[in-house]
């Protein structure tokens, strides 16, 4: 089993970056996990709806014939943390390959809309993409511990 975050971006907080680092390495305890970056143009020529497209290409880029796309969009399915951890128990029966995708500050394409397998939601509320990596993280760490009765989780 393999899982992919993809996101649009960097994070220059070093902060922000050693606890995400730290649920990398927790999460690999578990399973094979790692988090890529795409840039994203921001040239003033660009408009909304061609930057989108550009990072929605970047992200295709990244992606394997092999694997199978989420998005994480506001507009998305919400999960309780138990219930994530199914989602994934089930996806990884059906998919060896899973990735997710973290869009940039318009959103995600119409072509990567299209071509992803669901839309996940971490929250109703808009979050910075530096900030919902470690949200993300932390779900993903903490699926993979009631996957494994591990006492992280407590209900």
């Amino acid at each position: 089993m393999q899982i992919k975050l993809i996101v649009v971006g960097k994070t220059k907080n070093k902060e922000l970056n050693s606890l995400i680092e730290n649920y990398i390495k927790r999460i690999n305890f578990f399973n094979k996990f790692k988090i890529i970056e795409v840039n994203s143009p921001k040239t003033k020529k660009n408009n909304a709806s061609e930057i989108k497209k550009i990072e929605g290409e970047n992200i295709l880029k990244k992606i394997e014939h092999n694997e199978i796309l989420f998005l994480l969009d506001e507009k998305g399915k919400n999960y309780d943390s138990r219930e994530f951890a199914r989602f994934l128990k089930i996806k990884f029966h059906e998919n060896k390959k899973i990735v997710f995708a973290i869009g940039g500050a318009f959103g995600f394409s119409e072509n990567l809309y299209s071509k992803s397998a669901g839309l996940i939601s971490l929250s109703k509320m808009t979050f910075s993409h530096q900030i919902i990596r470690l949200f993300f993280s932390e779900q993903l760490y903490r699926a993979f511990t009631i996957l494994n009765n591990h006492p992280y989780h407590n209900d």
